[in-house]
């Protein structure tokens, strides 16, 4: 079965399936103490990153098929953990394909799953901890700081790329630290409206405007699958 393909727009090329195109990302870490931290969201047509607070309910083939792109080509994927428990996280790669060709190429199966949090309330009961415990990290407690938290998994773990799933409290404090190097956004061709619901970045501002230079735009099916690097 062929792969589906996504028409490139910018840079404008010939059409390209989602692992193609990750696997030509060049995705270096720019600072010797952390990783290269990619960020992926997926946002309604009016600014929404959730419907019934799941993210996978904007989220169509397209979407997916990109999100494991991004999983299979990462070292570890940060999620925090009111997203582990809302999106009811399973292991990283179910595909058995997609963990094989990393196994070929003298990589761990799947990346190593990765949250945070300061309270230490963290849901273990879910899927996860039971599909592949021993590839699963939890930095817990008060003083947790996230660039610790980077400089141990590029040291420690050997972390070169970090792939960041939200939510949008944890990107947001990713960004106002300065911790971001690029940003994966899918808009979904819908209209969630109503007042509730987070958009893709909350808690407090980065310091001045968090500025972003569009670096790749992909279209499916009326879906636009943007990537931005920040400035």
């Amino acid at each position: 079965m062929e792969a589906p393909l996504y028409r490139r727009l910018l840079p404008a090329g010939a059409e390209i399936d989602a692992r193609s195109y990750v696997q030509s990302l060049e995705l270096h870490p720019r600072h010797d103490d952390r990783p290269y931290v990619l960020a992926n969201f997926v946002a309604s047509a009016d600014g929404r990153a959730t419907v019934d607070q799941q993210s996978r309910k904007l989220s169509g083939a397209g979407d997916r098929e990109l999100f494991y792109a991004l999983r299979e080509r990462v070292d570890a994927v940060l999620i925090g953990p009111n997203t582990l428990k809302a999106e009811h996280y399973k292991r990283m790669l179910p595909a058995q394909e997609r963990r094989e060709r990393r196994l070929a190429a003298g990589r761990p199966a799947e990346p190593l799953a990765v949250t945070v949090s300061r309270s230490g309330n963290v849901p273990r009961d879910i899927p996860l901890f039971a599909d592949a415990p021993d590839r699963i990290l939890v930095f817990e407690g008060p003083d947790t700081e996230l660039s610790h938290m980077l400089h141990t998994l590029r040291s420690d773990h050997n972390v070169g790329t970090l792939l960041c799933e939200g939510g949008p409290t944890l990107f947001g404090a990713l960004l106002a630290a300065g911790l971001v190097d690029e940003l994966f956004l899918t808009l979904a061709p819908a209209l969630v409206g109503g007042a509730s619901g987070p958009s893709v970045v909350s808690g407090p501002p980065p310091e001045g405007k968090a500025s972003l230079e569009l670096a790749g735009l992909l279209e499916r099916d009326g879906t636009l699958f943007l990537r931005y690097r920040t400035l």
